[in-house]
């Protein structure tokens, strides 16, 4: 027997798998979507997009390539905010196309940066905008046009956040479409019960993506295999937790990213939890067990004290973005939590600490944003019993994906054994599709990899 064919020797080249490049297999799932998108015969082409994948790049390039292909393009988006930061990629990659802005008439209707842009048109009545060769608005606003021919072309937008009647609203005006949006985001938000129809393959408050393939299952679907806000840390544990059946991976590696500090930890909770968070991606901040009202004031202070560290201790990060390690700025964290009310609770111990332009926000409001650090108040901390909202899987997966670097958990000790005080009871549904675990399976996964992050402290 020879050296070279030893029991330790490495298996013949031929033989190994190859090696995952994030950047050629993200080129060639685009390149595949797009192919589908002008080319195909179907009149609609589905992606599913994991949390930083690049979804609204692959939005920009598919507008760009089907104007520049001569087809008059519609474009439909949730929110005003993701009306506007799409007309403001569209104008960066191509200053000279020519794009409306259809809006409503509201005093305020857009961002004024739009003003800016000789190549945006901007009207409230879409006969304004005819003859231009993408026009991009709200589904609320696409709801109340009326064209004598439908665009050859449409491109949804977060078709995950949009419930299916919005999308029966508008389907009218256009021919073909290529429908992106993330499976893991908070369902579609409905102001009035929907319990019967649950199951049947026309519930209006289902997502418009799980409407259209249940009536359409022959579509072509895709999905972006990268993710490029996760680190290596974080993509694993989301994919296997809120994504077993569309996994990713981190377009970086173990090695791509550091978050490092210029003041030593002075021993306390909070400082520990930030160096643990900064060595591993993910730290817990457990408080002592307690049912507490849901604005917690000592969870609310820890938030804050975390927070105001992270900035007194003049943090740094470094990524493939630049050789040069970027500072740890207020714009680049943000906190996250369940409710309003807590919030607000946070933003007013923020100030009291002398805290200004931190992001915080409910999980609904941080969908779709991106920051270096994220500072999250555990929805079921302090709670007593373990409701339908606070177990959503969406909501868990926007908070614990925002993070290019690190996540931080604040919450009280006794979760895991709420859990399983609270089993899922959630009747089954016949007909409806299953796309990720429930938020009892998601939250012990979650839980379970952050007890390996531990920092207790008792105030």
């Amino acid at each position: 027997m020879t050296a070279s064919s030893g029991p330790g020797a490495a298996p013949p080249a031929a033989s190994r798998p190859a090696a995952f490049d994030p950047g050629a297999e993200a080129s060639r799932a685009t390149a595949d979507i797009l192919h589908d998108t002008l080319h195909g015969t179907h009149r609609g082409v589905v992606v599913d997009s994991p949390p930083g994948a690049g979804k609204s790049t692959l939005v920009v390039r598919a507008a760009l390539e089907l104007a520049d292909a001569g087809r008059p393009l519609m474009v439909v988006a949730q929110t005003n905010a993701q009306v506007d930061d799409l007309v403001l990629r569209l104008a960066e990659k191509s200053p000279e196309l020519p794009v409306g802005r259809l809006h409503s008439s509201d005093a305020d209707p857009y961002d004024k940066a739009l003003d800016d842009l000789p190549n945006v048109r901007k009207s409230a009545k879409a006969a304004d905008l005819t003859g231009l060769s993408v026009v991009i608005s709200t589904a609320a606003k696409w709801a109340h046009v009326k064209v004598d021919e439908p665009w050859r072309h449409a491109i949804v937008d977060e078709a995950y956040q949009m419930r299916s009647d919005s999308l029966l609203a508008v389907a009218g005006l256009f021919e073909r479409a290529l429908f992106v949006g993330d499976p893991g985001q908070l369902d579609p938000f409905a102001i009035v019960g929907s319990e019967q129809w649950a199951g049947l393959s026309y519930d209006p408050s289902a997502s418009a993506i799980t409407t259209l393939l249940a009536h359409n299952p022959e579509l072509p679907q895709h999905r972006l295999p990268v993710s490029w806000r996760l680190p290596a840390s974080a993509a694993p544990l989301v994919s296997d937790a809120f994504y077993p059946y569309t996994p990713f991976r981190s377009g970086t590696g173990h090695d791509d990213r550091r978050l490092s500090f210029a003041v030593a930890s002075d021993g306390s909770g909070p400082d520990r939890v930030i160096d643990e968070a900064a060595e591993s991606g993910w730290g817990l901040l457990e408080l002592p067990a307690r049912h507490t009202p849901r604005t917690d004031p000592e969870a609310v202070r820890a938030v804050a004290t975390v927070v105001r560290r992270l900035l007194d201790r003049g943090g740094a990060a470094t990524s493939e973005r630049s050789a040069d390690p970027a500072p740890l700025t207020a714009d680049r964290i943000a906190v996250g939590t369940a409710h309003r009310d807590q919030a607000s609770s946070v933003r007013a111990a923020l100030a009291e600490l002398g805290v200004t332009d931190v992001t915080v926000d409910t999980a609904n409001r941080l969908q779709g944003r991106e920051y270096d650090v994220t500072v999250v108040l555990h929805p079921l901390s302090g709670r007593p019993d373990a409701t339908a909202f606070h177990l959503e899987t969406g909501r868990l997966c926007v908070l614990a994906s925002r993070h290019r670097h690190a996540c931080i958990v604040v919450c009280r000790a006794g979760v895991t054994d709420l859990l399983d005080d609270y089993p899922s009871t959630e009747p089954v549904q016949l007909g409806t599709l299953v796309k990720f675990p429930d938020g009892w399976e998601a939250n012990h996964a979650v839980l379970a990899r952050l007890g390996e992050h531990r920092v207790g402290w008792a105030p």
